[in-house]
């Protein structure tokens, strides 16, 4: 059994040894990623589709062009529900498990990564998303793994997804129009509430003229 685990750890040694080096390239003139030298480019109904094998997964990079007609997004409410239908989209088409669904930021932008689990009946495959979303192009990065190579997967998705650079360019605004965050919760009861105060002293004051009248008539 010892011998086993010995030559189980000189091949995993071995095999982390060869792992591939990852390179920039350019997605288009404001996203750049890292994949391995090897890596196919298609070009399909307007969509450009990176992908190439890496040591222990499978790296996917898609640049998708928003429909001409595209209406800007107005605030951070409506990317939200534009990247949560994103993700309920890629829910459905695999029926897998959403996971450890989170925002994060890339460059100035506001994005999204979260995992989909799914098992069709040859162990766990775990793809891990990074969803950007501006008003002229959606970028998609996934890395695909079987679960059992999770913690030799684990370095090579960190450089993967780390590697993933936007141009300064790219702002908020690009994204949503306003940036208004609107009244903080605190804010709206000292507001209300004031109000209702100053309604309730007017009140009194009409209230004791009106009394002082009828005294003095009186």
């Amino acid at each position: 059994m010892k011998k086993i685990l010995v030559i189980l750890s000189l091949v995993l040694s071995a095999t982390a040894g060869f792992a591939q080096i990852l390179k920039p390239i350019k997605i288009d003139s404001l996203v750049t990623i890292s994949l391995p030298e090897k890596f196919t480019k298609k070009d399909t109904l307007g969509q450009s589709i990176y992908s190439s094998n890496g040591t222990y997964g499978y790296m996917v990079v898609i640049r998708a062009p928003n429909a001409e007609n595209n209406a800007p997004l107005k605030k951070e409410r409506d990317l939200n529900k534009v990247l949560q239908d994103y993700i309920k989209g890629i829910k459905g088409q695999s029926e897998g498990n959403t996971l450890n669904v989170r925002d994060t930021t890339v460059g100035h932008l506001k994005a999204k990564t979260f995992e989909l689990e799914t098992d069709q009946g040859a162990g766990k495959q775990v793809r891990n998303f990074i969803i950007i979303y501006t008003q002229d192009i959606t970028y998609t990065f996934e890395y695909y793994y079987e679960s059992l190579r999770k913690d030799l997967a684990q370095e090579e998705y960190k450089t993967y997804a780390g590697s993933l650079k936007v141009s300064p360019e790219l702002k908020r605004t690009d994204q949503y129009l306003s940036m208004a965050k609107g009244l903080s919760p605190t804010a709206k009861i000292a507001i209300y509430g004031g109000g209702a105060l100053l309604v309730i002293l007017i009140l009194i004051l009409v209230i004791r003229k009106k009394k002082r009248q009828e005294l003095t008539e009186a």
